[in-house]
C-alpha cells in the first residue's frame, strides 16, 4: 500500500503550527523533511532545530531526507532531534556502511 508523505518544504513557514495541525488531521502517513545544505544540492532548507519542532508538533513519523555532504557529521543531531527515518545519498557518503550503522544504532 502506498504511503503519503507530504514534504514540509511546501508548508507556509509563517504558519508552521497550523500546517502541522492540518497534516496531523489528514490521511498523510508521514511528515517528509527535506534537509538541504547548499553543497550537495543548491538549495538550503533547515537543520535539526526545525526537525525537533516538527517532531513535537506531530504524532506521525518524521522522515528526514538528508540531501547533504558528509551526512555522518549530522546524523546523530537529526536522530536526537526526533528523526524516525533518515535517508542519505550513497554519493554523499565516503563510507556508506558506516553511515548505515550510525543511523541504525
Amino acid at each position: 500500500m502506498p504511503l503519503i508523505a507530504p514534504s514540509l518544504l511546501s508548508a507556509n513557514f509563517l504558519q508552521l503550527q497550523q500546517d502541522c495541525d492540518m497534516l496531523n488531521q489528514s490521511q498523510a502517513d508521514w511528515f517528509h523533511l527535506d534537509v538541504m545544505d547548499g553543497r550537495f544540492v543548491p538549495n538550503i532548507s533547515f537543520g535539526p532545530m526545525l526537525v525537533e519542532f516538527f517532531k513535537k508538533a506531530t504524532t506521525k513519523i518524521c522522515d528526514v531526507h538528508l540531501m547533504i555532504e558528509e551526512p555522518e557529521k549530522y546524523a546523530e543531531a537529526f536522530k536526537k532531534a526526533g528523526a524516525d527515518i533518515l535517508t542519505v545519498h550513497i554519493e554523499a557518503c565516503t563510507h556508506l556502511h558506516r553511515n548505515i550503522q550510525q543511523i541504525k544504532v
